[in-house]
């Protein structure tokens, strides 16, 4: 169902940065498995701000990154996944969601930890946003092995709709790899980077025949090259494309499935990036273990 987010920005926050908290939400939720339509509050603030909040909530008289109010008493125990009849309870006929609870997050501790931890303002955005909301769910990180669980599923939600820096890599090389593309007919240019588990990487774009059969998808392109030089073992694959999403067709999909069931399948397009495991785009495929049954 998603979250309904309530964003109410007191200092300067960019629309990227926005659309990002809204994306972390829904990731978080997906992660956890909640079908339920919830919703939660976010103030993006300035680091007085958000000491305020700790002044008068904590006791805290110090600006941090991020705050959450939680409106339900899940624990690191009893998650909100594990009690899907406390999100029943709290349901509001009003707005139609459970309320999850309140967010805040200070933009320049954002702006100062992504240049301390040397990654982008998108990730650090990304992380607190996403650590907030497992807070709402009850996760908590003052035991170790809580902290060992909520950050496995911290980074499990944000490689929904989010790619590391290696994976960003092969996004660029898939675009650069869709400039080649033949595409006389269709006018659809699309790129790809794949990945294989050595760490080999092979480009590939779609190239048109004005015999439709004989067309050649840039998946495909890429995956025959590894093929071809000895590779049968892939970990990703990167695909690029215009203006909407190139989620690979049937037949690239049981070609991917002829090598790695598993591989993960990234796509971007212009402003949109999103990312599944292949046995999620193919579920139930027919591979080579299945002539043997």
């Amino acid at each position: 169902m998603g979250a309904q987010v309530e964003i109410e920005s007191a200092f300067p926050a960019p629309a990227e940065a926005l659309a990002l908290i809204r994306a972390a939400a829904d990731a978080a939720l997906a992660a956890e498995g909640i079908k339920n339509a919830v919703s939660c509050h976010v103030l993006v603030t300035d680091d007085e701000g958000i000491r305020g909040f700790n002044l008068s909530y904590r006791g805290l008289d110090k600006a941090t990154d991020v705050l959450s109010f939680p409106s339900l008493p899940f624990t690191p125990e009893n998650t909100a996944a594990s009690h899907p009849e406390w999100l029943d309870m709290e349901y509001d006929v009003d707005t139609g969601t459970v309320f999850l609870g309140d967010i805040i997050i200070s933009w320049p501790r954002v702006l100062a930890q992504a240049e301390e931890y040397g990654h982008s303002t998108a990730r650090e955005t990304a992380y607190l946003m996403t650590h907030a909301m497992f807070h709402l769910m009850g996760y908590d990180h003052m035991e170790k092995e809580d902290q060992r669980r909520m950050r496995q599923m911290e980074e499990s939600s944000i490689a929904r709709f989010l790619p590391s820096q290696e994976e960003e890599k092969m996004l660029s090389m898939a675009r650069e790899a869709m400039k080649m593309a033949y595409v006389p007919y269709s006018h659809y240019p699309v790129g790809a980077c794949l990945k294989c588990t050595d760490g080999t990487l092979y480009t590939g774009c779609n190239v048109e025949n004005a015999s439709f059969g004989a067309t050649n998808c840039a998946e495909r392109t890429a995956i025959f090259k590894a093929v071809s030089e000895g590779r049968r073992s892939f970990e990703s694959i990167a695909i690029a494309a215009g203006p909407s999403a190139p989620w690979p067709c049937g037949i690239c999909r049981q070609v991917m499935n002829e090598f790695s069931p598993g591989m993960r399948v990234m796509v971007t397009w212009d402003g949109g990036y999103d990312a599944m495991p292949l046995s999620d785009l193919l579920p139930h495929g027919f591979g080579p273990e299945s002539l043997d049954k």
